[in-house]
């Protein structure tokens, strides 16, 4: 076994004797104290100095990230005004392995007085820290993984992973959904996702020029390179605006192949064109118009039309700036 396996091992092993040390009960109130906070659109202020206080920041973006308001106190500053922030019906979380970190207990009382909820996780259940607060989860482990015993290692992983652990519980009591969390990682690939439409991606129509049915091939190539997005669309002769066909570069390809060469200066863009493609309307999900693309049966698609629901062009969708946003 190599000494980075042993490591991480006595790691994993410190996180799995935590979780059997913590009370049920306690878990289940500190859950009741961040449900209430939510509740009340209050805030989850999470405070830790040195290492305890990095990893007081990751849960607080964690937490933040899943829905409920967080952010991380530096208790120094708290003491010299950031005190202010916190409010009667927000909700502390306080990190110390030692429970008695001078600053956190001097900002302790100042945090009694205005009624906020107090959670401690503490390596010490009964330190000062843990009796100045309404809930103590218990983040005791027997020695640090460093070979000093000294660096904090398998403690802040212990403090960690119960930031974690509350804030999944609470998840899943909030019955929070991938929409959800996807409202606060709209530059993630599951935020793009569940947020993005069509309308969002696609080209407007008033940049594109339209097709006539009656467009010769010349004029036709000369649309297609023009708007130089390898597609246009044709316009319905009795209804401006309103879509009859899609014609694309494998349209053109394939009209050709499929037409002696003696003909081709009498092929308009009728002769060309897709008649009545496939299209999407402006609020579909361009993950469901991606499917829409991907799934269809009369040929591969790489542009699809926007339409509202009486067929008038909005724009074009295009597999391109599906790529381009990081959707495939």
């Amino acid at each position: 076994m190599s000494a980075l396996t042993r490591c991480l091992q006595e790691e994993a092993s410190a996180i799995a004797t935590a979780a059997k040390r913590l009370s049920s009960d306690q878990v289940e109130a500190a859950i009741r104290l961040l449900e209430r906070c939510a509740d009340q659109k209050a805030k989850l202020v999470i405070t830790g100095v040195g290492k305890s206080g990095i990893v007081a920041r990751k849960i607080a973006a964690t937490f933040s990230s899943i829905g409920l308001m967080a952010l991380y106190l530096n208790p120094l500053d708290a003491l010299h005004g950031d005190l202010g922030v916190v409010a009667p019906d927000d909700v502390c979380l306080t990190l110390s392995n030692s429970g008695e970190t001078t600053e956190l207990l001097e900002v302790l009382p100042h945090l009694k007085r205005r009624g906020t909820g107090r959670i401690a996780i503490v390596g010490r259940a009964n330190s000062s820290l843990a009796r100045g607060s309404n809930v103590v989860l218990e983040a005791s482990v027997d020695r640090e993984i460093c070979p000093l015993n000294l660096a904090p290692t398998a403690s802040t992983a212990v403090a960690m992973a119960i930031g974690d652990a509350l804030a999944t519980v609470w998840m899943e009591r909030r019955g929070i959904s991938p929409a959800d969390f996807a409202l606060n990682h709209p530059a993630g690939s599951l935020g793009k996702q569940l947020t993005l439409t069509a309308a969002d991606l696609m080209i407007p129509a008033s940049e594109l020029h339209p097709l006539q049915l009656q467009t010769p091939l010349p004029d036709v190539i000369s649309g297609l390179t023009r708007d130089g997005i390898g597609s246009g669309w044709v316009e319905n002769p009795t209804s401006p605006g309103h879509l009859v066909g899609l014609l694309t570069d494998g349209d053109l390809r394939r009209a050709l192949q499929n037409h002696n060469a003696e003909t081709w200066t009498t092929l308009t863009a009728s002769d060309l064109m897709t008649v009545d493609p496939i299209t999407v309307h402006s609020d579909v999900l361009v993950i469901k118009a991606l499917e829409q693309m991907e799934n269809n049966r009369r040929k591969p698609i790489s542009v699809l039309p926007v339409v509202e629901h009486d067929r008038r062009l909005m724009g074009l969708l295009r597999l391109h700036d599906l790529v381009r946003a990081g959707l495939i």
